[in-house]
């Protein structure tokens, strides 16, 4: 059974859990779904420490701000200063649940996220980026490993999606002043 929680409340889960009345056969299901779950992360995981054997990495401490858009919705829209990782100039923007035509009226929200570079460069610069939890926020996100090729004629991502756990953690994102993560950039080298 994957349930967790304290174990004051043990006892009524194991009172109303399904589990123990499951076949052979379901509990087969739920463990090869555990198993896939897992063998997911490990490549996830794999992919990351791949990464870290580049030659250009370059990470950095992000804050994303709200702010105004010309229809005067406050605090759907975010965006961080100018920052600077692997020697070029880069900002990122945020939008709450971009495919919805008025966010503020959903309880059931998601971030996407979108990395712009604002240095002209000389060549194509291909990189993996991801955006983690910061070591100020306490917010749980799986992380995705994201990919582009930059240039002077496309220097921005497509919006992507912010991968929190769930809605609830991104309204106690959406909750708080500022919303701080961290990116890391990967340079890939020709």
């Amino acid at each position: 059974c994957p349930w967790q929680g304290p174990f004051h409340e043990l006892s009524v889960h194991e009172a109303e859990c399904a589990h123990p009345a499951k076949t052979g056969n379901e509990l087969m299901d739920i463990l090869d779904e555990m198993d896939q779950t897992r063998q997911k992360e490990m490549q996830l995981y794999n992919s990351i420490f791949s990464l870290l054997s580049f030659e250009k990495i370059g990470y950095t401490e992000v804050q994303f701000r709200p702010y105004r858009t010309d229809d005067f919705i406050t605090r759907l829209y975010y965006e961080t200063p100018r920052l600077t990782v692997l020697n070029q100039t880069w900002v990122l923007k945020a939008r709450v649940n971009d495919s919805e035509r008025n966010p503020n009226l959903s309880c059931k929200r998601t971030l996407s996220f979108q990395l712009i570079l604002k240095s002209k460069v000389n060549s194509p610069m291909e990189c993996s980026f991801l955006l983690l939890e910061g070591p100020y926020d306490d917010v749980k996100i799986n992380p995705v490993i994201y990919h582009f090729v930059f240039s002077n004629e496309s220097n921005e991502t497509d919006y992507m999606a912010l991968p929190i756990v769930d809605s609830v953690e991104c309204n106690k994102l959406l909750a708080a002043k500022n919303i701080n993560l961290r990116l890391f950039i990967f340079q890939i080298q020709k």
